[in-house]
């Protein structure tokens, strides 16, 4: 079993980052297993060395130690670039310059509705019509990086298979094409800001460490389909998934990075023991 723990290092750990990790780390420690450690840290406009100092002292506080290098994203580009110009290359992208607010004035016609996926508000295709029109969008600037202006998505009519199938929380589940078309819409995989999405980055990266068992959050758990579709298209293995309750506060919201009351720093601050954290998380009574 190789698990991992792959935090942003955007702002401070809380108590829904802790409980991720140690269900991670307890889970491989308990079989023989593998903990892995990585930063994802494609969004370099917020990403901060402090914080990622701040991550890994935290993990060490809690007493969790992760096995080999950590892996950083933003070391990994290059390989997320080769990835897009093949998907490009093999005809299932195409440039989308949609804004936002386009989308969403796409979407207030009553025929489309206004449904919100795994990847944000379902794109209504707008853009599909003119895939491959543009190829200069997908150039490599004086830095190496991808020069657009747009950003690439996924044509989910290419889609190689029509049933994709994961193991999500011990259950199989099966997700048809059409309910990929619906429930999700073309999706995101090359940014303007950052070159990569998340859904590419963190497929290719879980193949690469040889991940078996993903866990995360419960907020994660839709993206799951679009993850094993990229798996299924790029030939990678696809880990089993665990989505796990969400942490939340007195008043039922779900933990976010700006609620600094609750970041674990701030709890060892003040006196908190790790066994007191994982008391906190209901790991122990």
């Amino acid at each position: 079993m190789i698990t991992r723990f792959a935090p942003s290092p955007t702002g401070p750990l809380h108590l829904g980052h802790a409980y991720s990790a140690i269900l991670a780390h307890d889970m491989a420690r308990a079989v023989g297993g593998t903990f892995l450690l990585r930063i994802e840290d494609i969004d370099q406009t917020r990403a901060r060395p402090a914080w990622e100092v701040q991550i890994y002292d935290d993990l060490a506080w809690l007493g969790l130690t992760w096995d080999g290098p950590v892996l950083r994203q933003s070391d990994r580009m290059g390989v997320y670039d080769n990835v897009i110009d093949g998907l490009w290359q093999r005809g299932h992208l195409y440039v989308c310059t949609c804004t936002r607010r386009d989308i969403q004035a796409a979407l207030s016609a009553p025929q489309e509705g206004c449904n919100v996926g795994p990847d944000g508000l379902i794109y209504p295709g707008t853009c599909k019509a003119q895939r491959r029109l543009r190829r200069e969008y997908w150039q490599q600037s004086e830095s190496g990086m991808p020069a657009r202006d747009a950003v690439l998505r996924f044509d989910l009519d290419t889609l190689s298979s029509d049933l994709i199938m994961f193991e999500n929380n011990g259950l199989n589940v099966e997700v048809t094409r059409q309910d990929l078309q619906r429930d999700v819409g073309d999706f995101v995989i090359g940014r303007k800001e950052s070159g990569t999405s998340y859904h590419l980055s963190v497929v290719i990266d879980d193949a690469v460490q040889g991940v078996t068992d993903v866990v995360r959050g419960a907020d994660l758990a839709e993206a799951t389909q679009i993850h094993a579709a990229l798996q299924a298209l790029l030939g990678l293995p696809t880990p089993r998934y665990h989505h796990h309750d969400l942490i939340r506060d007195a008043a039922g919201k779900r933990l976010a990075k700006r609620d600094d009351a609750k970041a674990i720093a701030t709890f060892r601050a003040e006196g908190a023991s790790p066994a007191d954290i994982r008391r906190m998380v209901g790991l122990i009574p």
